[in-house]
């Protein structure tokens, strides 16, 4: 099944990008996938990576979005509890 780059919200781009950039501890959601790899210890270069394996990539994806639903759903239980 492919997956789609696109998200179903538009206008939520920004604050997710910010989110990934905050959960990553950049300032630049660029850098985000950079600095995770470099902590994962997988050498991605800013242009050809196509010698990394699934695996290598699948890291890299499964940090940054994992720690990106563990972010949310901290936020969520938060603002539950401020009701």
């Amino acid at each position: 099944m492919a997956r789609r780059k696109r998200i179903l919200v538009p206008e939520a781009r920004k604050g997710l990008d910010d989110l990934k950039a905050k959960v990553a501890g950049t300032k630049n959601p660029e850098e985000a996938k950079f600095e995770a790899a470099k902590e994962m210890g997988v050498p991605l270069k800013r242009d050809y990576n196509g010698l990394l394996t699934a695996k290598e990539n699948g890291k890299i994806g499964g940090k940054l979005g994992g720690s990106m639903v563990k972010e949310l759903i901290k936020m969520a239980q938060e603002n539950l509890g401020k009701k």
